[in-house]
């Protein structure tokens, strides 16, 4: 999962040839993770909750559009971190 490939506390990383500062943060042992994303010199804002069920993961977006959220992640590309599939 692209979202796992991230790293974990603030970095920074471009996606869609705009650049971001990131914070990824887990909770209650990685069973439920945020992630916050401000464009840098721009408007843009990413910010979700990620659950992990033992039905599945449940992608919660805060007031956006969760393919807005899930192409975020599928396109982001931090900083100094080689990223695979």
């Amino acid at each position: 999962m692209a979202f796992d490939a991230l790293p974990l506390g603030e970095f920074t990383g471009i996606a869609d040839g705009r650049r971001y500062v990131v914070t990824r943060q887990d909770f209650a042992g990685g069973q439920s993770q945020k992630l916050v994303a401000e464009e840098l010199g721009g408007g843009d804002y990413i910010s979700m909750n990620l659950y992990r069920l033992a039905s599945g993961a449940v992608l919660k977006p805060c007031e956006m559009p969760a393919e807005k959220v899930t192409q975020f992640v599928l396109n982001l590309h931090p900083d100094g971190v080689g990223r695979s599939g």
